[in-house]
């Protein structure tokens, strides 16, 4: 990402705060950005970030920064396993312990003092876009929803990025990891991304070397890799089939019409099966152009849905 593209966000004016939720004896570690000059109990939206990335220092407080400034309490937070929260093995991704992690969030947030409990919004992109229609199926406290980019199916999104004799060879990866793990070897790990376009990686490509690589650099905390076994959890990962639950929630969501990672066939078919009401807006270009030439236009209509809904 261009530094002049960092340079020029909003910022943020306000409060935040270091905080700390624990959960099932491990502890979730984030940040609550709190805007200024807002009297009363506020109306709070949880963020997710997607795959392996953090939520301190990068995209996600960028994001908050903009929901925060219109009048909102907003929580970013990292996923056990990854970044600043607790939680063995490290940089293992297990989407539904994810999803439990969002509510536990969800659940900190209306515990708080100065936030309106029955007023909270979600947001989640890419991996955390998923989880967000999960989340807003599964738990009723949530009263608007933004999935930006997410996975639909995991199976189906892999199967067009790998050919069918790849895909053998990796199944009996998962296979051999997972019995070297039960043997109580250390769990086999892959770097997500390289620079090296022939480098067995989670993503390979130019696009997304530059962009996580990126982040990186913008949070310290992030980590260029995951376990093995999360690869195989992402091709059981299915969280399309949630989404006729989501409604009566407001649900916006923001695809990508060119983007390989997520593609933007099956988050329309998906869209297509969610009950009203309901919003859909497509920008240009490839999955991380929401974060860099559309950053300003996903940001503010994500802050705008929340506005005229929570």
């Amino acid at each position: 990402m261009g530094n002049a593209i960092v340079a020029n966000r909003e910022q943020f004016n306000g409060v935040k705060e270091t905080v700390e939720l624990l959960y099932e004896g491990e502890m979730i570690r984030g940040i609550f950005f709190r805007p200024a000059g807002v009297g009363g109990l506020l109306p709070a939206v949880v963020l997710g970030n997607g795959w392996g990335m953090v939520a301190t220092g990068g995209d996600m407080e960028d994001y908050a920064a903009v929901v925060a400034n219109r009048g909102f309490g907003v929580l970013v937070f990292d996923y056990r396993c990854l970044g600043l929260s607790d939680g063995q093995p490290r940089q293992e991704i297990d989407p539904f312990k994810q999803v439990d992690d969002f509510r536990a969030a969800i659940s900190y947030v209306r515990s708080r003092a100065d936030v309106d409990r029955e007023r909270i919004g979600i947001w989640g992109t890419s991996y955390g876009g998923g989880h967000a229609l999960v989340v807003a199926a599964l738990d009723k406290r949530v009263k608007c929803v933004v999935s930006q980019v997410p996975t639909i199916s995991g199976f189906k999104a892999a199967q067009r990025r790998a050919p069918h004799e790849k895909a053998k060879a990796l199944q009996a990866r998962f296979e051999a990891d997972r019995e070297a793990r039960f043997a109580g070897e250390p769990p086999a790990r892959l770097a997500t991304v390289s620079e090296d376009s022939q480098a067995a990686v989670v993503y390979p490509g130019q696009d997304s070397f530059e962009y996580m690589a990126g982040e990186g650099k913008r949070s310290p905390s992030w980590v260029n890799e995951v376990t093995l076994r999360s690869i195989e959890l992402a091709r059981a990962y299915e969280p399309g089939v949630y989404i006729k639950r989501v409604a009566p929630a407001p649900l916006l969501m923001i695809i990508a019409n060119d983007d390989a990672l997520t593609p933007p066939d099956l988050q329309q078919e998906a869209f297509a099966e969610a009950y009203y009401p309901k919003e859909l807006r497509v920008v240009a270009g490839g999955h991380y152009s929401v974060y860099r030439e559309h950053f300003k236009e996903t940001s503010e209509a994500a802050a705008a849905w929340f506005h005229k809904h929570l």
